[in-house]
């Protein structure tokens, strides 16, 4: 008889949408599968004021359906110039729940992004005021730092400096890719969390060039060394209370993934919850899931634990090789035409 397994329902703690046709398309693989969902403000243009992020909140909702109970949380952009005028608005509005650094240039649609954090002290103040978290993509971008040590350099010259100086701030290290950033956040003050995405739990840089380039599993911060992956599939595995989940499900037309110059992100939502199922199950760590994917990432940002289940069901299913993208175009999910070996067999009611 196949095994189940139930969790209290799931947040995702860091999440791309996108927009428009997409996001139609894409946020009920989010919907089906967990209750709250941190979403991301890299749109074009970016998410930088509370009345930008309440209206596309509204699209978001609109888009999953009146009959769906998910929550989008949502994010400001920061830059240069985020007043604190807007971090105050922000801390008082429930609907945002943080606020996202870009380095400039680190990533997809971050060319709004922070050019120097000192520009932002006055919004990083106020910040630490109000408990309001920030959450951090954490790369230097300089051109003469190898992309393997870019994620290490940021703890050194940035993170670690500012979470001396402003000791209240709330920080958040997301998709956390090496055993530097596992190690600076289990020794962190109390404030400092990481999320961490399947990829980067199941895959090393190798899975880049299996058989040739692999665009759809290159994301940013990039696949790391064996021993950096082992690292923070423990962190995961552990159960400990820094570390929750955030899928970082990224979607990208597939011609914009397999091209000359392809886009970053890994299209994890259709097997979002699934796939750190799969994980948990081979690491023996099924009972360590709950707090991971539940508990730990409420009881950091201060909200309630969901009330509502979800049942899987040792189950194979076939994810499917490309997915619409409502723009015309094909997406093309993480683990495209492969076996799932978990399936959600039912959520109940929140």
């Amino acid at each position: 008889m196949s095994r189940t397994f139930t969790i209290i329902t799931p947040d995702d703690w860091h999440l791309h949408l996108r927009d428009g046709a997409m996001l139609a398309s894409v946020v009920g693989n989010t919907a089906r599968r967990f209750r709250r969902a941190i979403v991301m403000p890299n749109l074009t243009p970016p998410v930088t004021t509370v009345s930008a992020a309440l209206a596309y909140r509204e699209r978001i909702l609109d888009a999953a359906g009146v009959d769906t109970p998910f929550v989008p949380l949502m994010t400001l952009y920061l830059t240069d110039n985020t007043p604190a005028a807007e971090i105050h608005a922000a801390a008082s509005e429930p609907a945002v729940q943080a606020v996202k650094l870009y380095p400039a240039g680190a990533t997809t649609n971050s060319d709004s992004g922070v050019t120097d954090l000192a520009r932002c002290m006055p919004a990083l103040e106020a910040m630490a005021e109000t408990g309001l978290p920030l959450l951090v993509h954490g790369e230097v971008t300089a051109p003469d730092v190898d992309i393997f040590d870019r994620e290490r350099r940021f703890i050194d010259d940035i993170l670690e400096p500012l979470s001396q100086r402003l000791e209240s701030l709330k920080i958040v290290v997301e998709h956390i890719t090496t055993r530097d950033a596992v190690d600076w956040v289990r020794s962190g003050r109390d404030g400092i969390a990481a999320t961490i995405t399947p990829q980067h739990i199941l895959l090393n840089r190798n899975a880049l060039f299996q058989g040739g380039l692999r665009p759809h599993v290159y994301c940013l911060p990039v696949l790391k060394a064996e021993q950096h992956r082992e690292a923070v599939a423990e962190a995961a595995f552990s159960g400990e209370g820094r570390f929750f989940l955030g899928t970082d499900s990224a979607p990208h037309l597939r011609g914009d993934k397999e091209s000359a110059c392809g886009c970053a992100g890994i299209y994890s939502a259709p097997a979002g919850l699934e796939l750190y199922v799969e994980a948990f199950d081979d690491a023996g760590a099924l009972d360590r899931l709950e707090a991971f994917a539940s508990l730990n990432g409420p009881r950091f940002y201060g909200l309630p634990v969901n009330e509502g289940r979800v049942h899987l069901r040792e189950e194979h299913w076939q994810l499917p090789a490309v997915m619409p993208s409502g723009t015309g175009g094909e997406l093309v999910p993480f683990r495209a035409g492969e076996t799932i070996r978990w399936a959600i067999t039912g959520v109940d009611p929140q």
